[in-house]
């Protein structure tokens, strides 16, 4: 259901209930209200004509011929018909008739009653009328009454003007209503629908589109909010493209080395004298790709569910040693020598072996391939505080200011490294970074062309 008939229908409802409960309980409230109303006022006129008036005639300053024209002047002034009863209980002067009438006979009570409702009195009044009798006292005694009628006609229909004017304002309230939803309606709609566009956009790929808003609420900081989760996704979206691009680099790369040479082998093109060199050249190939296969996995687990760390004690010297030792042969075939300095002779740990390990290869790897033939690296390590500080520094090209801010992205290469050492896959240093974060401790760079670069990140020592 769209927006608007929403909005109609609760409109719709709200006028309907407004005006129901108007013209049932509030007419019921406003009929008794007209009633005492005039009861009051009744009451008000039917005592001033008693004790301003009809009092005179005792005290002889009116005749009864005067009275009456006195009576039926004042109701023709107020609107009213105007009783005198005396103490038999007769009506002795009508402003509206001339006729005698015996209320004794009708009803013996009726002036002990101030107030009678829906008074009907065959042959003289034609209607129901409200009546109200006040007592005229002269030397302390009752010498009769004064009764003032009113048709019930005319409070109806003073109820009935009273709740048209109720109506009235009610009807200029639900115009003002039918305004305020509708602003309401374009005020709430038409950033949604701003919102359901880029909505459509980004759905056909198209992240260049902008979302706009120029309000200061909710729907600028929803706005903020699509505005930088596009962002993201665009990022995710390069960085996949990225990827697959250079994943298919990379393997096409040596898979079409493998692919030529094991050819030529089977064709017998190779000499028998160079078919070990070609066998060594798929045998290295095959490595770099166990290798990018292996990198890719581990950034897959830390990706899919973060890295999962096998935290223990352990003697950091002691496996600094033994990664260096695994790169003897390395080191021997390019003439680079590795020098250790330890500030003491055992510096216990609290991180994950295996991980820490790994990352000590892929930094002494990484300062192995940099490096210059007859050149040193240096494995330090210091203690400062509770923390460890283990430094990996080469003597060799160095990374310019503009790459060493990328060396962290996967499958950043340096081009001189792509073209010199292709068995290098550009993922080492990203699973470095994502290890050290890991632990919750940092690692940093140090670099400058021409003179080398050094690597340095923290573990917590032993309590």
């Amino acid at each position: 259901m769209k927006i608007p008939v929403k909005i109609i229908i609760c409109y719709t409802l709200t006028v309907f209930v407004l005006f129901l409960c108007a013209n049932t309980f509030l007419e019921d409230a406003v009929s008794n209200r007209i009633f005492e109303d005039r009861k009051s006022e009744l009451s008000e006129c039917a005592t001033g004509l008693a004790d301003g008036y009809i009092v005179k005639f005792y005290d002889s300053k009116y005749t009864l011929r005067q009275m009456r024209d006195q009576v039926r002047m004042l109701g023709d002034i107020i609107g009213q018909r105007i009783w005198i009863i005396n103490s038999k209980n007769k009506v002795v002067v009508d402003s509206q008739s001339s006729t005698v009438i015996d209320l004794g006979m009708i009803d013996p009570e009726f002036v002990y009653n101030t107030i009678h409702d829906n008074v009907m009195i065959d042959d003289i009044l034609d209607e129901k009328m409200l009546a109200v009798t006040a007592p005229v006292m002269y030397n302390y005694s009752v010498k009769a009454y004064v009764c003032v009628l009113v048709p019930d006609r005319e409070i109806r229909q003073a109820v009935t003007d009273r709740m048209n004017t109720i109506n009235l304002e009610l009807l200029i309230i639900c115009v003002f209503m039918a305004i305020s939803y509708f602003v309401i309606y374009i005020i709430a709609a038409y950033p949604t629908r701003k919102i359901r566009k880029a909505a459509l956009e980004y759905a056909k790929g198209n992240y260049s589109y902008t979302l706009k808003c120029k309000t200061h609420d909710e729907y600028n900081d929803l706005t903020e909010a699509i505005n930088y989760m596009v962002s993201q996704i665009k990022q995710v979206d390069d960085y996949q493209k990225k990827f697959v691009a250079n994943v298919s680099h990379d393997f096409r790369s040596p898979l079409t080395s493998i692919k030529g040479y094991a050819e030529a082998i089977k064709d017998g093109t190779v000499p028998e004298e160079a078919r070990n060199k070609y066998l060594d050249v798929i045998l290295f190939e095959t490595d770099r790709l166990s290798k990018l296969t292996s990198d890719l996995l581990d950034l897959n687990k830390i990706d899919a569910r973060g890295l999962m760390l096998d935290v223990t004690s352990f003697d950091i010297n002691e496996s600094i040693k033994n990664t260096a030792a695994s790169f003897e042969v390395t080191c021997l075939k390019k003439k680079i020598s590795i020098e250790l300095s330890f500030a003491s002779k055992s510096t216990f740990v609290d991180a994950d072996l295996g991980r820490i390990q790994q990352v000590l290869y892929n930094l002494i790897d990484n300062a192995i391939k940099f490096s210059r033939p007859q050149s040193v690296i240096e494995i330090e390590t210091e203690e400062k505080g509770t923390k460890a500080f283990i430094h990996v520094r080469d003597h060799g090209e160095g990374i310019s200011r503009e790459n060493i801010k990328r060396i962290w992205e996967r499958f950043y290469k340096q081009d001189s490294s792509r073209g010199k050492d292709k068995k290098g896959t550009g993922l080492g240093l990203s699973i470095v970074k994502e290890i050290i974060a890991a632990h919750d401790e940092n690692i940093n760079v140090i670099s400058t062309e021409g003179v080398g670069t050094e690597f340095t990140f923290t573990l917590p020592i032993s309590g």
